[in-house]
């Protein structure tokens, strides 16, 4: 099968800037040195464009995981531009495509399946969506919100102006135009490149599935330092409609504080959660399905498994119905009736056996392991 024509603008743009990252900057580093504006500025720029791409691009635009104040959303729609990774209209479009037909290799835009390279970036090297360009009907929604359509309008004057100027302009504030641009133009780009292309290959590649074996993305912890929080992927692609990928406390997922921090500012409103009790059956089942699998293949009875999965995911539902109920009472301030007290004692005891089954669990996974 004959590849498609090669793109030589893309490619002449990742060789360049490539090159300039990697070898013209440690030499201008070398003979001339870096000052520490330099390298507070890259690691400013570097979030800032980073957080636009995970919180605005992602987030908010692709799946609409919460509202955004126009403040906020221009906020994005600028650090998108400093970005270099399309318009947000094309980019979400792109990536509904990909969640819809997740792994299928000839409509997956960046599919897992046909290897890292070509899901890190191969994909945008040849002209595999040529017919796409101009197709924009599954983010129609999209192009009622202006500054998405002004964006998309002025995207190449944006691109220009924010990643030359702003060098430029730190240069000769500071007194080191070509070192700003070295360091804040080009490594800057592409660390934010290379990081957020990560979410496409490596997170598709390098984890566990955590909730559903359904679809090749993973959770890696590892993978959410380097990517804002977008490493617990797996999460994210069963649970897409959720403004969080990291859903523990401890999670390290900075596009979730972030988004979390701007709601109660009044820049976002609408945050969508998925219900705890869709998490936690996603969970037990995800692992039922791997210790059945390693009980079988040991030749071990795995009834006792199933029966115990039965009982603790029933437990689990129990429990979240009544503190639903218990959290609407609290909420009516009727928490001191009585029905309310017996509703705390139920929750309380079901608490209990559930933590008990839960540890159970855990020790009937370890038999199977």
């Amino acid at each position: 099968m004959k590849k498609p024509p090669i793109i030589w603008a893309n490619v002449t743009f990742f060789v360049v800037s490539t090159l300039m990252a990697l070898v013209a900057a440690p030499l201008w580093g070398y003979f001339h040195g870096f000052a520490a504006w330099h390298w507070v500025a890259l690691v400013v720029l570097f979030c800032y464009c980073n957080l636009s791409i995970t919180a605005g691009y992602h987030r908010l635009w692709s799946h609409k995981t919460y509202q955004a104040h126009p403040a906020l959303r221009w906020f994005f729609a600028l650090g998108g531009a400093l970005a270099i990774q399309n318009s947000v209209l094309h980019w979400s479009s792109d990536h509904r495509v990909h969640h819809r037909h997740v792994d299928n290799d000839d409509v997956d835009p960046y599919s897992a399946g046909r290897g890292f390279w070509y899901s890190h970036m191969g994909w945008m090297l040849r002209e595999y969506q040529a017919s796409r360009y101009q197709d924009y009907s599954n983010v129609r929604d999209l192009q009622k919100d202006p500054i998405v359509e002004f964006q998309h309008r002025h995207y190449w004057a944006m691109v220009w102006s924010l990643n030359l100027g702003l060098p430029i302009l730190l240069g000769l504030a500071l007194g080191d135009v070509f070192g700003a641009l070295l360091m804040v133009g080009f490594v800057r780009l592409f660390l934010t490149h290379h990081t957020t292309f990560f979410i496409n290959s490596l997170a598709h590649i390098w984890g566990r599935n955590t909730f559903s074996s359904k679809h090749s993305a993973k959770d890696n912890g590892f993978l959410a330092l380097l990517t804002f929080g977008e490493g617990y992927h797996n999460f994210h692609h069963t649970f897409e409609n959720d403004y969080r990928n990291g859903i523990r406390w401890f999670d390290y997922d900075p596009t979730k504080w972030l988004i979390k921090g701007a709601s109660k500012l009044g820049l976002a409103k609408g945050l969508r959660k998925t219900p705890e009790e869709m998490i936690v059956k996603a969970r037990l089942t995800r692992q039922l399905e791997e210790a059945t699998e390693k009980a079988q293949a040991k030749g071990l009875c795995f009834a006792e498994l199933h029966r115990h999965y039965e009982e603790t995911l029933a437990t689990a539902q129990r429990y979240f119905q009544l503190r639903k109920r218990w959290l609407q009472m609290k909420k009516a301030k009727l928490k001191q009736s009585v029905e309310a007290l017996e509703l705390r004692k139920q929750l309380e005891e079901l608490g209990d056996k559930l933590g008990q089954l839960q540890a159970h669990w855990q020790k009937l996974r370890l038999q199977m392991a």
